[in-house]
């Protein structure tokens, strides 16, 4: 039954446990010393205490101490935890099974009852996302750690700065900003075709080619969030070995090593000054994307050019005429973070969404010829190599095409590129009816919540985008979780929506695509490194049509 918050009394504190007991035991066994050694002492001491901290945090703590003991708790050994089974699995899966079974807020455990809630209840998200959503700031071990690459932007301010910061940043994603910029998407995605043109041309008479898109996908959503974002170029798709993409490159390697190291250092911090080769690349990585974001942002405070519509062209100007009004500005630190934020999350996350797109599609052939044919009802130029090169791209509005949107929508429902968030709570709470103490570790799960039967239905999990034309009456909005909602919500949802669309387009326009059998199905190979991504990339069949 849930249990309301209880009345206001002092709290006490379970860490402060093990002090006390190790405190009884250390006089109890120093009063003996006289008769033992103090080695003896020793060895009896830690002989006591050490089981007695297991016993404590893995059974009676769990059972008949915690706040949360009331909340619906996975089964299972609270000694080991639900660790093994969840880094075994993809992120989500057990998650999404535990909610089916459970109910939409649950308990499980990390090793020696340490305790985690995942939430789908959606008043309880309503009320995390929407109306106290600062009181679920990210975890201080996981913001240090993306900060390393992402820097303080948007992504991981908290609080004030969070609110200053996403004020700022709005306008230049505004629905107006992102149609000025639209065609920089176009003209990245026709040159990703022309060169994949090219790659299958090498061979005479050739019209297929296999391809690891997902390399080719992140090498353009870098040079567009470069151009549109920053009004610089990077060029990787023309020059793969470019300073910033083997900087993340090296980011998202999937070695053993590499994610152990990874994990650890969520929790140890220190552990990135271990002289390993992972931390040799992160080092280089973190210098390469910071040399980078300071060179943008100086350039554009040294010209504030009004005639560039880049993103951060916008913020710099409207920056320098707050500070000019005697109002406080963002600072060159805050600025800088936002470029390194948008490079790494603005271009990973959506190069993944597309990469999902074609290999969904590839699986599913009646799909992809029904949306190349909407795309050719719409955009009929994209289609005829005469007409391609002269195509008024000013003009085409990718949200005119309606099954277009529903593929797109029901992709990042079916895979969502971040497939979970973690907040810790500031302050004492209730969901769903629970009391909540604060200091609790909270998980949202989207690749669990965008494919609950409670919310989809009994085809939750089928890829079907004439989902979105008859939705069940079950539906809300917090169902569809892969943006998340409210303030803490993607404020780069609309470009990143526009730019999967038009690359799309692109590449529907031009080629087909086919499983390349000889692989294993990247679905079963899924990873989390900030994006869920396939350990090996998507290959693919490439044929020109």
């Amino acid at each position: 039954m849930a249990q309301s918050r209880p009345p206001s009394r002092t709290v006490f504190r379970p860490r402060f446990m093990p002090l006390m007991i190790l405190s009884t035991l250390s006089a109890s066994v120093m009063s003996r010393v006289t008769t033992w050694n103090t080695m003896s002492a020793l060895i009896l001491l830690y002989s006591i205490a050490i089981p007695a901290y297991v016993i404590y945090w893995s059974w009676i703590y769990p059972f008949y101490v915690s706040p949360l003991r009331h909340v619906p708790t996975v089964p299972g050994n609270p000694l080991l935890g639900h660790l093994i089974p969840i880094i075994t699995n993809e992120v989500g899966t057990l998650q999404r099974q535990w909610h089916k079974e459970i109910g939409p807020i649950i308990r499980y455990f990390f090793p020696l009852g340490t305790e985690r809630l995942s939430i789908a209840d959606d008043e309880a998200l309503k009320h995390m996302l929407l109306k106290n959503p600062y009181n679920y700031p990210k975890p201080v071990g996981a913001r240090k750690w993306m900060m390393r690459i992402l820097g303080e932007g948007v992504l991981l301010a908290e609080g004030d700065a969070h609110v200053h910061q996403r004020k700022a940043l709005t306008p230049g994603f505004s629905i107006n900003s992102i149609r000025t910029l639209s065609p920089i998407f176009w003209r990245k995605g026709l040159l990703l075709a022309e060169l994949w043109d090219k790659e299958i041309n090498k061979t005479k008479g050739k019209k297929t080619g296999t391809f690891e898109v997902l390399e080719w996908l992140n090498r353009t959503t870098l040079d567009i969030i470069a151009r549109a974002g920053f009004g610089t170029e990077v060029n990787s798709l023309e020059n793969p070995d470019a300073p910033l993409r083997e900087a993340y490159r090296r980011v998202f390697a999937f070695d053993n090593v590499t994610r152990m190291m990874h994990g650890l250092q969520t929790l140890f911090p220190m552990t990135k000054y271990i002289p390993i080769k992972m931390n040799r690349d992160m080092e280089f990585s973190r210098k390469t994307i910071m040399k980078s974001a300071t060179k943008i942002i100086r350039e554009k405070q040294s010209v504030a050019d009004p005639s560039e519509k880049d993103i951060i062209s916008l913020l710099v100007r409207d920056n320098l005429k707050l500070q000019a009004a005697g109002e406080p500005g963002l600072s060159f630190k805050t600025m800088r973070d936002q470029v390194m934020t948008f490079l790494g999350a603005g271009h990973d996350t959506t190069a993944t969404g597309v990469v999902w797109t074609l290999h969904l599609l590839s699986k599913n052939p009646k799909i992809q010829e029904r949306l190349r044919d909407e795309i050719r009802k719409y955009f009929p130029a994209l289609f005829d190599p005469a007409t391609r090169a002269n195509v008024d791209i000013e003009k085409m509005d990718p949200d005119q095409l309606p099954y277009l949107d529903n593929v797109c929508r029901e992709s990042l429902r079916y895979i969502p590129p971040i497939p979970m968030t973690v907040r810790q709570l500031v302050a004492d709470d209730e969901l769903g009816g629970y009391y909540v103490p604060k200091g609790t570790t909270v998980l949202v799960y989207s690749n669990a919540i965008n494919r609950l039967p409670a919310y989809w239905g009994r085809t939750a999990d089928v890829f079907d985008p004439d989902r979105w034309d008859n939705l069940p009456e079950t539906f809300t909005t917090n169902a569809y979780m892969t943006f998340l909602h409210g303030p803490r919500s993607c404020i780069g949802r609309k470009f990143a929506e526009t730019e999967m669309k038009i690359l799309l387009c692109v590449l529907l326009s031009q080629f087909s695509f086919a499983r390349d059998e000889s692989v294993q199905d990247p679905e079963e190979l899924k990873m989390w490194r900030l994006v869920l991504r396939p350990r090996d990339g998507v290959q693919l069949k490439v044929t020109k049509l």
